[in-house]
């Protein structure tokens, strides 16, 4: 499958594509079962984060793991998160991760420039875009905060963030990044939140988000129909993730909610992977079939 080309027929035909992550890398074998048995349409993914904070160990073992186990007529490979300045603050030599990540296979990659000034964002996704697209990978960008991955959290009750719109990605703005950065896909932030990554909160329940759907319509239109990515999944309650597809959101990210119960069942069976390997499994099935709808997905988009 061509990347961009199914996330065009996704967004064509209102199914959304998840895009699990991988911050352990037994977590990927069972994520795979599940989408192929499913029958859908489904990425496999790692960010940065998760080969130097969890044990993905590297965008290279994950991709090794990935051809081993995939199915092409349902899986797609994407480098998630390379932050131009990290969550600690860290300026990223950002461009020879990407570098790796084409020669190791990814079909698509993200380049994240949300914490840098606005013409500073359009810059670096302009240089990954030229670089992707010579490879004939796709390329998502990020504008806007998606909040959760800073040591403090999202600093403020959830309530209060999702009223006063700290973070949202501005309409204007994503007309003129959509139109000036070479980006094929857009992270927006629009009310979701990533899970925590310090050890001392990532076992935690995230707070249930909500999603400001006119807001996603009005970026929709304003990127004259790009498709935009939800970072943050997990958490969202189902009823603003059915309007935000109908919105043209063409694709969501899935972490903390196949990440947990990995984590949760290695607690109760210490070193009994295949028992993580199992739950891991069963929640991926569930986030396709019963939370997304998405099963039998891969006749329609794939």
């Amino acid at each position: 499958m061509d990347a961009n080309r199914t996330m065009q027929r996704a967004l064509q035909q209102k199914i959304i594509i998840p895009a699990f992550n991988i911050p352990y890398l037994p977590m990927l074998e069972p994520v795979v079962r599940a989408i192929v048995d499913e029958d859908s349409v489904a990425m496999i993914q790692v960010a940065r984060l998760e080969w130097e904070k969890f044990e993905s160990r590297s965008l290279e073992a994950v991709a090794a793991e990935y051809f081993r186990h995939c199915d092409a007529a349902h899986t797609l490979l994407h480098l998630d998160h390379v932050p131009v300045i990290d969550e600690d603050d860290q300026r990223v030599d950002y461009l020879p991760i990407i570098e790796r990540a084409l020669g190791a296979g990814y079909q698509s990659v993200m380049v994240d420039g949300s914490r840098l000034p606005f013409a500073e964002n359009v810059e670096a996704t302009r240089r990954v875009a030229e670089l992707a697209h010579a490879h004939g990978a796709a390329v998502e960008a990020e504008l806007g905060a998606v909040a959760g991955h800073e040591a403090g959290g999202i600093g403020m009750p959830y309530e209060a963030l999702f009223e006063s719109k700290k973070g949202f990605t501005d309409v204007a703005e994503a007309a003129r990044f959509a139109d000036e950065s070479g980006c094929d896909w857009l992270s927006v932030a629009v009310g979701s939140i990533h899970g925590a990554i310090a050890e001392s909160t990532r076992n935690q329940k995230k707070p249930e988000a909500r999603l400001d759907i006119a807001h996603i319509q009005a970026l929709h239109t304003a990127t004259a129909g790009m498709p935009l990515v939800l970072h943050g999944g997990s958490g969202i309650r189902q009823e603003y993730i059915l309007r935000a597809i109908q919105g043209g959101v063409a694709k969501i990210n899935v972490g903390t909610e196949i990440r947990q119960p990995y984590a949760l069942a290695l607690e109760q069976r210490p070193g009994d992977i295949q028992h993580g390997q199992e739950k891991v499994y069963e929640r991926a099935r569930w986030v396709m079939r019963d939370f997304l709808g998405v099963s039998g997905s891969r006749g329609k988009i794939g």
